[in-house]
């Protein structure tokens, strides 16, 4: 059985001499290293972002807060992002100034080094947030905004009798980290029920594709190269609403029975490799309840971490090391980490 977090979440890219990219780095090596950037509330790209509309300019945000885990330094600019219109501004002016960016969806599938981040964090909202429902012919068309809660999205779906994203109920991530990730549990993924998308090029023009035009594998979209996920249309069956939520509630019953609940945790920190599951292994390791600091390998799932309470990004991803090396002494497996590594690691 496949659990939500054996592979959901978060989409994030990097722009690089200045064009926008997602990583093709392995997951097992993606530690991320950038020099310090000028920042400031008077820095002449400060004073251009303020002059975006629909976009809001915080500096130093802290990022605990927007994280799942609740660990993380700051970003040297949180940028929130209204609306297509400045989205498409922003990444003129970030790539126009060389400036390093990623998305942050709900925070759950990253860890963010205790340094922080050099470079600006994108937050979408306002109309990312927005859904739109059509019903033709047993068919309902679904558009979601990138930043609309997956989770939130199934049970709404649910309600109006609407199957297929039963799978996704439970999922802390967003839309858009969902179609990044090609999100899936329970034999299901979203691949399965994605009909179009748009996105935002590297560019800062708008490009929409259809399922036809795109490729999906495990825990991936394979989206164009430095493209921003904006929405997500999905074409979903016409049931008894009744039907469709006695599914829903089923998973959700199997997912708190399997999974930690109550601490701050990312999910699945390492996808399942062949054949096996990630937190198996962890467990006939005998690293189930292994602590490190104030985090520990959950008692429940052996491919959970939890925060039992101010715990630093640092031990998490020490707990990481432990768990790969164990596993690979033990089992010969080389586990590869579904969690992003997000920030300044250098002296980590």
């Amino acid at each position: 059985m496949k659990l939500w977090g054996d592979g959901v979440m978060e989409y994030w890219a990097k722009s690089r001499n200045p064009t926008l990219q997602h990583s093709n780095t392995p997951s097992s090596s993606r530690s991320l290293i950038f020099a310090m950037s000028t920042t400031g509330d008077h820095s002449p790209l400060a004073a251009e972002l303020r002059k975006i509309s629909g976009l809001k300019v915080k500096m130093a945000e802290p990022l605990a807060r927007y994280t799942s885990m609740k660990v993380g330094g700051s970003a040297d600019y949180f940028l929130e992002v209204e609306n297509e219109a400045a989205l498409a501004e922003l990444v003129r002016v970030l790539n126009g100034h060389q400036e390093s960016f990623w998305l942050l969806g709900n925070g759950s599938n990253v860890l963010i080094s205790d340094r922080g981040v050099r470079g600006a964090i994108l937050r979408l909202t306002g109309e990312f947030k927005k859904i739109q429902f059509e019903e033709m012919a047993g068919i309902a068309k679904v558009t979601a905004g990138a930043a609309v809660s997956i989770g939130q999205l199934a049970r709404d779906t649910a309600r109006r009798g609407y199957a297929g994203l039963e799978f996704a109920e439970g999922i802390p991530g967003s839309v858009g980290g969902a179609l990044y990730m090609n999100a899936g549990a329970y034999g299901s993924e979203l691949e399965q029920v994605v009909d179009q998308v748009e996105l935002m090029t590297a560019r800062g023009e708008p490009l929409c594709l259809t399922r036809g035009e795109m490729t999906f594998s495990y825990r991936d979209a394979h989206l164009p190269s430095g493209a921003v996920v904006m929405r997500v249309r999905m074409g979903l069956r016409k049931e008894e609403p009744a039907q469709v939520s006695a599914r829903l509630r089923e998973l959700a019953r199997k997912r708190k029975a399997s999974q930690p609940s109550g601490s701050p945790n990312s999910g699945s920190m390492f996808r399942n490799p062949p054949g096996d599951y990630a937190g198996r292994l962890i467990d006939a390791a005998g690293l189930k309840g292994t602590r490190i600091g104030a985090c520990q390998i959950s008692e429940r799932h052996g491919n959970f971490i939890v925060n039992q309470g101010g715990a630093k990004a640092a031990e998490v991803r020490q707990l990481m090391e432990l768990a790969k090396s164990e596993v690979r002494k033990k089992f010969g497996i080389e586990l590869v980490a579904e969690v992003k590594l997000l920030g300044d690691w250098q002296s980590q």
